[in-house]
């Protein structure tokens, strides 16, 4: 089993965008499928040649801009009852995106059968080794998606086998066991994939033998244990999607897919280095399809590697084994210490010297850093979720923070007026800031109060630092900390900021909302400018875009 090679078939254009609120682009499919080209996919499903005219776009986009080694796929059913293969215009399709791998998906469950497609089951054999062979008779290598395999094998087993042994028969290179509605438990998987390789007696160990895999669906939360439990039982193929996108609650997720089959396992499905590249592509990718990326997903999570407890903290800076299981490093992940009103000496310790900055823990700085991080917590703030301003707040203890500009005043006006039922905000704000003993007064507009401030104060600023220019707000959160004082309540206000490179949060608490966030928009500012002059090693505190 070591060592033993894995076939890795990346879903993620077809069934991940299928995922409610995803709707990707035909730049966005190109981008992606050229990331997961890089990192060495071997199989990338493109799409439905046929099916919109984007799909059709994006394989004639490919004939323009080639993958490196990948087998770009096309996905399409069988051909349609009483119809010949040759004659069927969907097939057409298929072939004119002219690429050397097709996958065919075909009808295992009768019920699908009989129900869905209106035929008999002798037709759906039919349609089954038709059209492969007719594939394979153009030129093709077809994998066989078996749908609702595990349901129709369960319901009607003798039936099921037959549609494999049709695919068989037309030429099917691989045999796809698809868990479609995602309602088979591991142990199910087990033993149904072990009886069919007996009662097909399939030689697994033979090249020229149709091999085995596996696509799965998380209904049940168990999509990627269900692949390993398939892979366990001589399946070499698995499918799935980078994040665990798709219909409902999503496939196979890759992103944890692989580290566990090559890291725990032994299987080899990727070089070392390109398993390297599997947190950034995960964190790229999320923010292609527009999604925040999981903080708390298993391996590629921001915190997968982050260590809170002062006990944990001291720990993991002797032995990283401790509370790691893995190292971060191998799939491009990194150790994070977080700061927060549990912290001890060792996490500020330790997050000072990812900003290049060494402590001493009998340095009384360190106890008044401490000092003032919990009581800064005890009013609110929550420099776990935010530590750019934790930065901030460590420069000004060590008498390191720079006087970049000042801020003498403010005024925000907002108008809410009404058209019909909805309501249109407009907001105006003025700033009066001092860089360099020159006093600025400036006006900006937005959709809103922190919009019209963010831009008064960038648009005051970015004459002095021009590399303003390229920030923008990404993320805006707001948390009443003490809902039983009414509108007296503190407000706590995250917001997330981003130079298209790189994005960072700040923190600010006020029982007035729009004061929260003027100090949160500010140490954005602030701390984006130091990045950019590099006065700041935040390798750390940055998620990269």
């Amino acid at each position: 089993m070591k060592n033993q090679k894995i076939w890795l078939y990346d879903t993620t254009l077809r069934d991940g965008a299928q995922r409610e609120g995803i709707s990707l682009s035909l730049a966005d499919k190109l981008k992606i499928a050229h990331k997961l080209d890089d990192m060495g996919i071997p199989f990338i499903e493109g799409g439905w040649p046929g099916a919109n005219p984007k799909d059709v776009q994006f394989f004639w986009q490919l004939k323009e801009q080639p993958l490196k080694q990948a087998n770009i796929v096309a996905f399409c059913s069988t051909r349609r009852p009483n119809q010949s293969a040759d004659a069927d215009p969907m097939l057409k399709a298929i072939l004119a995106a002219n690429t050397h791998w097709v996958t065919i998906f075909g009808k295992s469950w009768d019920l699908h059968v009989t129900e869905g497609l209106k035929t008999s089951l002798n037709e759906n054999l039919a349609m089954i080794e038709d059209t492969i062979s007719y594939l394979r008779s153009q030129g093709r290598k077809v994998i066989y998606d078996a749908e609702h395999w595990f349901d129709g094998y369960k319901n009607n087993p003798g039936y099921a086998l037959k549609t494999l042994q049709a695919a068989i028969k037309g030429g099917a290179k691989w045999l796809v066991f698809c868990d479609t509605n995602g309602g088979t438990l591991p142990h199910e998987i087990s033993q149904i994939v072990s009886e069919v390789v007996t009662k097909l007696d399939l030689n697994l160990d033979d090249a020229y033998s149709p091999q085995l895999g596996i696509h799965t669906h998380n209904d049940s939360g168990t999509a990627v244990a269900n692949a390993i439990a398939s892979v366990l039982k001589g399946v070499t193929m698995v499918q799935g999607t980078i994040n665990g996108y798709g219909e409902r609650c999503g496939n196979a997720n890759l992103c944890t897919l692989i580290p566990n089959l090559q890291l725990k396992l032994g299987y080899k499905c990727l070089e070392s280095q390109e398993l390297t590249k599997l947190t950034p592509n995960s964190r790229l990718i999320s923010e292609i399809v527009n999604l925040a990326p999981d903080d708390h997903a298993p391996f590629v999570g921001r915190s997968a590697f982050a260590h809170k407890g002062g006990i944990h903290v001291s720990a993991v800076a002797r032995n990283p084994l401790t509370y790691e299981h893995i190292e971060p490093e191998s799939i491009g992940n990194e150790r994070r210490i977080v700061i927060s009103d549990q912290a001890g000496l060792s996490n500020i310790i330790s997050k000072a010297k990812t900003l290049g900055i060494a402590l001493d823990k009998d340095d009384p700085t360190c106890r008044e850093i401490l000092q003032k991080l919990k009581s800064l917590e005890s009013e609110g703030y929550q420099f776990e979720a935010a530590e750019a301003s934790f930065a901030l707040l460590l420069q000004e203890a060590l008498n390191q923070r720079k006087s970049l500009f000042e801020i003498k005043g403010f005024q925000v006006h907002s108008d809410i007026t009404l058209e019909g039922k909805t309501p249109h905000t407009h907001a105006l704000a003025t700033v009066k800031v001092i860089v360099d003993d020159e006093e600025l007064l400036e006006v900006a507009e937005g959709n809103g109060p922190v919009s019209a401030l963010d831009q008064a104060l960038r648009k005051a600023l970015v004459k002095f630092y021009p590399e303003i220019a390229q920030f923008h707000l990404t993320d805006y959160k707001v948390r009443i900390l003490d809902g039983a004082k009414g509108t007296s309540a503190k407000t706590r206000v995250l917001i997330e900021s981003s130079n298209g490179e790189q994005r960072w949060t700040t923190v600010g608490v006020s029982t007035n909302i729009i004061d929260a966030s003027y100090q949160a928009v500010v140490e954005g500012i602030e701390y984006g400018i130091l990045i950019r002059k590099a006065e700041l090693n935040s390798s750390d505190l940055l998620q990269k875009s």
